[in-house]
């Protein structure tokens, strides 16, 4: 068997674990999220965006979706490397992994390929459900696709990294709780950076999730406060650095050979 076979047959794996994992626990890991959404097309949506009329040109409704959207994405692919990975650590199945011959970067794709699967699927989901309250028309489908995809590898990057230095479980929580949560609400999701004065728009703009969401939302809307072709070269090199970084971490067996 050549390595190349090798190498598939072990992200095959890998990436149908990851899915089923996520897939059996259904009820843990898509209604929680749809659900959730759903109170905010309520409450923002329909009760504060009915006195608000409209953002950015734009239904309030119909502005806030592909933010909502985005965060669903985001959040969830995070969480789901983050947690898958880190379970093998505690279980030590992750030895097995790193003792077979497969290579680093082949395990980093399954783990990633699984966050990215849950992370697209609940942003399926909430799209779904945010039909009911308002209509999308797709501005630009390639733009919608990219950036949904680019940003779901880069968060499931970022719970791989999460997994790899947490020593208990609770280390896996705080990252989206004190670092994911604010710089999601503090990403546009809600409102439009114009409204801010323009200190406070100065500095949005080291928020990296702000650029996400705005070009999810010219995806959709055809509006945004950032320019695409920045937003598209930031994810690629926060991709690329936290890919070499988790291989690197990886090979020195950071938090794995205790």
């Amino acid at each position: 068997m050549s390595v190349m076979q090798v190498q598939w047959i072990a992200l095959k794996t890998i990436v149908t674990k990851e899915i089923r994992r996520f897939m059996r626990i259904w009820q843990q890991t898509l209604v929680p999220p749809a659900i959730t959404m759903t109170l905010y097309f309520i409450i923002f949506g329909n009760l504060i965006g009915s006195r608000i009329g409209e953002m950015g040109g734009v239904d309030y409704m119909a502005f806030i979706v592909p933010g909502l959207i985005m965060m669903s994405v985001i959040t969830n692919a995070y969480g789901n490397v983050a947690s898958s990975f880190f379970s093998n650590k505690f279980q030590r199945s992750v030895e097995e992994m790193m003792v077979a011959p497969v290579h680093p970067g082949t395990i980093l794709l399954g783990f990633v390929a699984g966050g990215v699967a849950r992370g697209v699927l609940v942003g399926l989901i909430v799209t779904l459900l945010s039909l009911y309250f308002t209509q999308l028309q797709i501005h630009n489908i390639f733009v919608v696709v990219a950036v949904i995809l680019l940003s779901a590898v880069l968060f499931s990057l970022g719970g791989f990294i999460n997994a790899i230095f947490a020593n208990k479980f609770d280390d896996i929580s705080i990252i989206p709780t004190f670092v994911i949560t604010p710089l999601t609400y503090l990403g546009g999701v809600f409102y439009s950076i114009g409204l801010l004065p323009e200190f406070w728009q100065s500095v949005s703009m080291f928020n990296p999730i702000l650029y996400m969401v705005n070009t999810f939302r010219y995806g959709i809307l055809g509006v945004s406060d950032v320019d695409l072709l920045t937003s598209f070269i930031m994810l690629f090199v926060f991709i690329i650095v936290a890919s070499l970084y988790c291989i690197w971490l990886m090979r020195r067996g950071v938090g794995m050979r205790q």
